[in-house]
């Protein structure tokens, strides 16, 4: 067993009243679309956080692999603070200190050739907005140019564009029609891709690892095999690292090694802030947008900027314990006698149960104090802060097999007598019940 976790009390005045009371006001005065809030969160520290009613949670799920700091991370507050009394917005007639130094950043980062150039945004979903610009722009309708390609399972957000490329027919239907030209290819079919890369082909969008559809990771040479066809045939490849950049995986980016025409990034870039960025890569790609073809009010925000700067400043000393603490959870998870498959990278981790117990579980994992994700009826979801430690997951590891009794409804050591019907949080789509989504508009 590992050793008992200790958690202080948090920094913060109490909550004025109780957490029945917030989700009651939630109810009355919020849009619908979420469901009904699993708790009213009021404070964090490091890797917990702490409900309207006192209880403290060690986060699993990290705002959906948002926050790489954990909550209230010093740095991270200090940066925000001291550039909102400085500079806090300006309009996009004009630059910031921060803007200018983050774009420099990730192109270093990204080992990007000369004429590269940074699109800031403020979720990964425009960021995928504004690489679906870039991949109309990159079309030719007289030559017969204008197909795009995705894949089967991808999500690369919920506006109109971005829904697009997003395969799930539940998050589709409701609002077509969508953006056409878009097709959607078996995922990991190496041969299927290489059918269907050909001149009429604009761009293809990938995630090196589909979060959403369950942390499923493309196979070994996919992304070089796309990257070959999409040069030769001269299309874009677009590849959405909004989920796994930014030291998800243990690297600054899961799709290392193989230079794209675009990126997208988000979630962990602001350490909770909301930032998005678009990288191009070579001068040919950086000019198919010229100016007034895209914009955002509130992109390269020079808070933003601030804030993703201090974030990846923090995580250069952090990778190392994304790689090692995210090697320990999956090793003790993989020995569990409930799960059949443990996948991902880093701090992104996919677990699929032997039985279809994960809406059930999540649910008494919150009663038990442990804040974790299903992606659908037989798959957990973990993406915590990259600073979590080998002693933190170990108290979850110690709790999981009390968590699994609890959810099938029998005695537990969780302290989980039941599972209630108000942890489970439907999906956005009518219907659907017991998994989390993602956090792209």
């Amino acid at each position: 067993m590992h050793n008992p976790d200790t958690r202080g009390a948090m920094p913060g005045t109490a909550a004025q009243g109780t957490q029945e009371e917030w989700l009651n006001r939630y109810g009355s005065s919020l849009m619908g679309v979420f469901g009904a809030p699993q708790r009213v969160l009021v404070r964090g520290s490091g890797c917990y956080v702490e409900d309207a009613d006192g209880k403290q949670y060690l986060d699993l799920l990290g705002g959906i692999a948002v926050n790489s700091l954990g909550h209230a991370h010093p740095a991270l507050v200090a940066a925000v603070s001291d550039q909102l009394a400085t500079l806090g917005h300006v309009s996009n007639f004009f630059t910031s200190l921060p803007q200018v130094e983050l774009a420099e950043r990730l192109l270093a980062l990204a080992d990007a050739p000369q004429g590269s150039k940074v699109f800031f945004a403020n979720s990964g979903a425009e960021a995928n907005e504004a690489a679906f610009k870039l991949a109309r722009r990159n079309s030719d309708p007289a030559a017969g140019r204008t197909r795009i390609l995705a894949l089967e399972g991808a999500f690369h957000g919920r506006t109109m564009g971005a829904l697009a490329l997003t395969a799930k027919p539940a998050y589709r239907e409701p609002f077509e029609p969508l953006p056409g030209g878009v097709e959607h290819l078996p995922f990991g079919d190496i041969d299927a891709l290489l059918g269907a890369v050909d001149e009429t082909v604009a761009a293809v969008f990938l995630e090196p690892i589909q979060g959403e559809a369950g942390v499923r990771m493309l196979p070994p040479g996919y992304l070089q095999a796309a990257r070959e066809a999409t040069r030769a045939a001269g299309a874009l490849l677009v590849i959405d690292e909004v989920q796994t950049g930014i030291g998800r995986t243990g690297k600054w980016f899961a799709s290392e090694g193989v230079l794209p025409d675009a990126m997208t990034l988000a979630k962990g870039l602001g350490g909770g802030f909301p930032v998005g960025a678009m990288i191009t890569f070579g001068e040919r790609t950086s000019g198919l947008l010229a100016a007034g073809m895209h914009g955002t009010t509130f992109g390269g925000n020079p808070v933003a900027a601030a804030a993703a700067l201090a974030t990846l400043s923090v995580l250069e000393s952090v990778l190392a314990n994304v790689r090692s603490t995210g090697d320990y959870l999956r090793r003790e998870l993989a020995a569990l006698d409930f799960v059949a498959e443990v996948r991902g990278e880093g701090l992104l981790i996919g677990i699929d149960l032997v039985d279809d117990a994960a809406p059930a579980m999540v649910a008494a994992a919150l009663e038990a104090g442990f804040i974790i994700n299903s992606t659908g009826p037989g798959t957990l979801r973990l993406a915590p802060p990259l600073i979590l430690t080998p002693e933190q997951a170990g108290t979850f590891l110690d709790a999981l097999p009390g968590i699994l009794r609890a959810a099938a409804g029998g005695a537990s050591d969780t302290g989980a007598a039941s599972v209630p019907a108000a942890a489970t949080t439907p999906d956005s789509v009518p219907g659907a019940t017991g998994t989390t989504t993602e956090g792209k508009p």
